[in-house]
Parts: structure tokens; sequence; C-alpha cells
């Protein structure tokens, strides 16, 4: 890379306030790393920005030279979507900046931010974003693909309260956009991924939330499987928007409240937030205990900003990851069925399945309404993540996560999230869309990123069809 663009280089440097690192340079494999230690790749050029107009000339840059443009913000993407070898990294690491209005219920974000950012930003006034429930997670790369959390039943997802958006697009222009201002980016990059330039800002509404929530954790054994999951399918049923659940399929953490004699044993697991209504969250507690005692729980409030980061640790840096994903409509017997026989076949302690109930705020929307790849119906959807310490011990723990996946897949529709899309094959993705929501992304394309740029994603090819 230097040898062929030699000076480019300098020129490069030369029009940015960030730093630029090549692979001789100081630096370098600390910039490329990214969260899924399982992606080991060498970019040719990575351009750390500090400003919009960083990104602008690293665009314009990577477009003149024809080099491929990955783009970093968390690094959190399972499938390495941040790095590619040869390539030229857009790194938004450093642009990290959150500014709140309490008054308007306004947050400004760079595209570098991580949740807990933002979520050290807005709880301060006891305000909160939807968002995903890992704290290290980037901000953008979640929340252009739709962003799923514990505040998804209450206030809709990441983008259903995405109001603004900067964007560079291909071409190094810088816009603004919003409902008003190019309304069809910003319908397409409201679960369209990155596939249209990068978001430098984003503009959410802010919702009161915390800074205390009601948590609930209970824990049954594998030998309760069935039971368990049938009562969780009962008391989900009919649960407020105010309360939210996670079913996992995991191994007990050995955590001080967790009994001595369980730490890192198998089971099934729901998660309960309460959000403002602590009569409601205690009601489902009594409930639980009464229809099913579980092997242990634990109930107690905690910070708002503590549930937000309780899986970090478990999800940190360094693992070796792969992951798929998909949508159900109920906790059937038959998908039950195949939760209790696959769910413990997995060998690492690490590996989870994760289980999103969709519903109260997030089907007030109507489907057409962004580009979320999903129905707006009330409904499951469940991430299986395999993670192992070792390369070496995360072949068998990939065919887990296929073999589940798999066996789960007469029971669902067809495609799935755009951020569970771990191998995104044109298909799958068109899949994931639907037709005609593709066919509009791919006409959006078209204007956008006409020569497809951006296309280390999950990715839409532009057309410019009828």
């Amino acid at each position: 890379m230097t040898a062929t663009l030699g000076g480019d280089v300098g020129t490069l440097r030369g029009s940015m306030t960030g730093p630029v690192f090549t692979p001789e340079d100081v630096g370098y494999d600390e910039a490329r790393k990214v969260w899924n230690a399982d992606i080991d790749r060498r970019p040719a050029l990575i351009a750390r920005c500090l400003s919009t107009e960083d990104v602008s000339a690293a665009v314009e840059f990577a477009r003149e030279a024809g080099l491929e443009i990955t783009v970093r913000a968390g690094a959190h993407s399972v499938p390495g979507h941040s790095v590619a070898d040869g390539a030229f990294m857009i790194d938004l690491s450093s642009m990290r900046e959150v500014t709140v209005d309490p008054e308007t219920r306004r947050a400004r974000v760079q595209g570098g931010a991580l949740i807990s950012d933002l979520d050290a930003a807005t709880q301060i006034h006891g305000l909160a974003v939807p968002m995903g429930a890992i704290g290290h997670t980037g901000v953008a790369g979640l929340t252009l693909g739709g962003g799923m959390g514990w505040l998804s039943r209450q206030a809709g997802l990441s983008i259903d309260n995405l109001v603004a958006a900067q964007v560079v697009l291909a071409d190094g222009s810088i816009v603004g956009t919003n409902a008003d201002d190019h309304p069809d980016l910003f319908w397409a990059i409201r679960g369209g991924g990155g596939n249209f330039g990068v978001v430098t800002e984003f503009e959410f509404a802010l919702h009161e939330a915390g800074p205390m929530v009601d948590f609930g954790l209970f824990f049954w054994t594998v030998d309760q499987d069935r039971q368990a999951l049938r009562l969780i399918r009962d008391v989900v049923a009919d649960l407020p928007d105010s309360l939210n659940v996670i079913v996992a399929i995991l191994n007990a953490p050995p955590a001080p409240f967790v009994p001595e004699q369980y730490h890192l044993q198998p089971g099934y697991a729901l998660l309960i937030t309460g959000f403002a209504d602590s009569h409601a969250h205690a009601d489902v507690v009594g409930r639980i205990r009464a229809a099913l005692p579980p092997a242990f729980d634990f109930i107690t409030e905690m910070p708002y900003t503590a549930l937000q980061q309780m899986f970090d640790e478990a999800n940190g840096w360094g693992l070796h990851y792969y992951d798929k994903g998909l949508y159900f409509d109920d906790l059937t017997d038959e998908t039950i069925n195949v939760l209790a026989e696959y769910g413990p076949r997995r060998t690492s302690p690490m590996s989870i399945v994760f289980i999103y109930r969709l519903g109260g705020a997030y089907c007030r929307v109507d489907d057409a309404d962004t580009a979320f790849s999903g129905t707006r119906r009330a409904q499951y959807f469940a991430f299986f993540i395999a993670a192992a310490p070792e390369a070496d011990q995360l072949p068998p723990e990939r065919e887990w996560v296929r073999s589940i996946h798999d066996a789960l897949l007469p029971f669902t529709p067809a495609g799935t999230y755009v951020n569970a899309l771990t191998e995104p094959s044109p298909d799958r993705v068109r899949a994931s869309y639907g037709n005609a929501k593709y066919d509009r992304l791919a006409k959006t394309k078209a204007r956008y990123d006409p020569d497809n740029l951006f296309h280390r994603n999950a990715n839409i090819v532009p057309t410019t069809g009828t």
C-alpha cells in the first residue's frame, strides 16, 4: 500500500485531523483489532477520524484510490464487517461525544459512541434511548440494523427513536436527514444498515427510564426444561409494556448471588426488568415462584446503567464468536421441544441463547414506516451465540449454533434480523427484508451509492429498475 500510494497517504494525512495507520506504523495492530477474536484481518490503511470532515476526506480518498471501504464504530460485528484484508478502514472509535438536552428530550450522539457512553450521559437526567443489552456495543451498527433491547416493549427499537442523522455519502458529501430532509435516506438508514453512507451523528428522542429498575432472574435446571419454558410462555403472554423479558439458555454464572452448587451448571433462565411499575414486577415474581419454584432466583433493585452492562464481561473482547438468529411467533410445544433438546448440547459454558420478547411499543410501528428487517407483530427473536476462549474451541460451538438454528427453521418465517445475519448471502438479505422493502432499499441505494462503495455489510445491491 505505502509502496503504491506513497505520497498519496501523506496527502490523506494532511487532509485529516486524526491519525492514519499503515501496516508499518506503531499502533496499527491495536487499531485493526475488533471485538471478535476469530476475526484477524490486515487492512491496507486505517483512518482514525476525529470529525465528520475527517470521514468525508477518508471516503473521498478511498473512492479515488479504488480501495474497498470498511467502517468501524463499536467493532462488534460478529462476521467482522468492520475490517477486511487490503481494505481501507474508516475508524470512528474516537468520535464518542454525547450531548443531551433534557428539556427537549433529545440526545445527539457521534457515530463512534458506545451504548455505555450514551447511557452515562442520559441517565444523569433519568432518561434513556432504547438500545442493546451489552454496554460496549457501538450505537451506530446496532441502530442502523434496528436495535433491540430492554426498552423495546416500552419504547420500541432504536430506529423508532431516531429523529435525525448526519451522513457522509459515497461521493464524500455531508448531508443531514430526517423525516422532511432526504426522507428516502432517513427511511433507509432505519434498518437498512450501513449501505447508504457513514452516519457520523445520530439524534434520538429520549424516554424516562431509571435511574433504578426492578430486576428478577429465575433459573431452572435442565431437568425442568420443558416445564420452565411453558411457564415462561404463560407468563409473558400478558405482561404490561412496563415489563420486559429476556429468555436465556445458559450456564449459571459463578456470581455471589448464585448458590455454589449451581455455578456453571446449564439451565434455563427468565430475566424480567420492571420500569416504573414495582407492583407489576412483584406480582409476576410471585406468580413464577408459586407456579414452578426455580433452582434459585435473584430479585433486586439496580441502576439502569448496571442492567445495561450486566452481560459486558460475559461477552467481552478477545473471545471467539459465531452467531445466528431467527424470529418465531410463539413458544409452541414444537419450539420448546427443539430448545430443550438442542440447548444443552453446547460444550462451552460461555455459549448462550438469548431470546427477546418483542411486543408493546415494538408493534405500534407500521411495517412500512422503517426499513427494519422483520414484521412488527408480537413475536420472539432468538440469538444463538457461540463463544469460546480459544480458536480451536469454536468449531464445535459453531456447529451447535447451526444445528439449533436449523432445527427451528421449520417453525419460523423467512429471513432474519440483519444484525444477526452472520453469513449475508444475497438471497438471505432479500428474504430478511421481503421483496417490496428490499426493492425500495435497492432504489434508494442507487440514488445515494450507485457504485456500491459501502458493501461490507448485509449488502443491498443498487438498482434503477422499475
